[in-house]
C-alpha cells in the first residue's frame, strides 16, 4: 500500500481510503470482515458522514463491528463529515450543529476522538466565525485532531481560513475518468468549441496543490454523479479497451487501473473506494502497486472521451 504524509495533518496514511457509506446494509460480522480486509490490504483510513444512513446508521454499524476486527483504535484513521442534514432539508454549519454532530459521531463510532472532521458540502449561508468557534472547542476538548472540508471551491476555503486557526488539510472532491472536470478546464481553457473549457470549480485542483491541501477523490469509478460504474459499461467501449489492455499488462483488474489513474496524478491524492465486497476491496488495493507511465495516463484520459486541443 502506498502511504502518504499529509502536510499539517495525519502521517503515514493509506493512499486508498475505505468509504463506509454503503455499510448501512451490513450486519456487524459482515462489516467487520470489510474493515479487516481493508486493513489487511494496507488501508488504515476509514471515511464516514453523518448522512450515511438514517441517524448515521453507517457509523453505528462500524462502531458495533470494529471491536470484532481485533484492530487497535490507534492504528487507524477515523474520518467523518458533518453539515448535510437531509432530514431537515438543509446544509448546516452552525456552531450548534457542528458540536452536536461531532458528539453524535463519537457516540456512534464508539470512540473518544476523531482523527479528522470534514465540513460536508457548503452551507451557503455559513458564518465562518461560528465554524471557527466550533473547531476551537472540538480541538481543545481533544475530540477532533484535524479538520477539512468537502466539495469546496477556493474562495470558500479562503473565507474559512480567515477565521479558522486550524490547518484545513483535506478537500474531498469527485474525480474519475468520467468525471474529470478538475483536470479538463485548464487543458481546454479559452476554447469556445467545447464545454470542457467551462471553469466549474475555480481551479480547485491547482489551489489545493498550492495550499498543501490533500484531495480525497470520491467515486473514482463513477459515471456522472451516481449513475454506476464505467468499468465494463458498454457505453464506454474505448475506455474499457484501454483499461483492459493495461489491466492485463499489470495483472490487476480494470477497476485497479482506473484508481491507479487517479493516484498517478502528481497532486498526491487519496482515492476513496465504497465497495462492501471484500474481494473488490482487494482488487482496488492492487492499484497502489501499478506503475502507470506518463503515456499510460494520457492514453486513459483520451480513451475516456477527451482529446488534445
Amino acid at each position: 500500500m502506498k502511504m502518504l504524509n499529509v502536510v499539517n495533518g495525519p502521517q503515514n496514511v493509506s493512499a486508498i481510503v475505505q468509504g463506509c457509506m454503503r455499510m448501512t446494509d451490513l450486519d456487524a460480522q459482515s462489516a467487520a470482515k470489510v474493515i479487516r480486509t481493508a486493513y489487511d490490504e494496507g488501508i488504515n483510513f476509514y471515511d464516514h458522514a453523518t448522512c450515511y444512513g438514517p441517524d448515521g446508521l453507517a457509523e453505528t454499524v462500524f462502531g458495533n463491528a470494529f471491536p470484532l476486527t481485533g484492530i487497535k483504535r490507534e492504528d487507524i484513521i477515523l474520518q467523518s463529515k458533518c453539515g448535510i442534514c437531509n432530514f431537515r432539508g438543509e446544509f448546516d454549519w452552525t456552531k450548534e450543529n457542528i458540536l452536536e454532530s461531532a458528539d453524535d459521531i463519537l457516540r456512534r463510532l464508539k470512540t473518544d476522538y476523531l482523527d479528522v472532521l470534514l465540513l460536508h458540502r457548503p452551507d451557503v449561508i455559513f458564518e465562518p466565525e461560528e465554524v471557527a468557534a466550533a473547531f476551537d472547542e472540538l480541538e481543545a476538548a481533544g475530540k477532533v485532531r484535524h479538520f477539512g472540508m468537502s466539495n469546496l471551491v477556493p474562495l470558500q476555503i479562503e473565507l474559512l481560513k480567515k477565521y479558522v486557526k486550524q490547518p484545513l488539510v483535506f478537500n474531498q472532491l469527485q474525480l474519475s475518468l468520467d468525471q474529470a472536470q478538475l483536470i479538463d478546464q485548464p487543458l481546454y481553457m479559452n476554447n469556445m468549441d467545447t464545454d470542457f473549457s467551462i471553469n466549474r470549480d475555480g481551479n480547485i485542483m491547482e489551489y489545493c496543490r498550492l495550499k498543501d491541501i490533500t484531495i480525497q477523490a470520491w467515486s473514482p469509478l463513477q459515471v456522472g454523479f451516481f449513475k454506476g460504474t464505467f468499468v465494463d459499461n458498454p457505453d464506454f467501449p474505448e475506455l474499457n479497451r484501454v483499461l483492459g489492455e493495461l489491466a492485463e499488462r499489470e495483472g490487476v483488474s480494470k477497476a485497479a487501473i482506473a484508481i491507479a489513474w487517479v493516484l498517478r496524478h502528481p497532486a498526491k491524492m487519496q482515492a476513496i473506494i465504497g465497495t462492501m465486497n471484500p474481494e473488490h476491496v482487494k482488487d482496488a488495493c492492487a492499484a497502489t502497486n501499478v506503475k502507470l507511465s506518463h503515456h499510460d495516463w494520457y492514453a486513459l484520459y483520451l480513451a475516456s472521451g477527451r482529446y488534445l486541443p
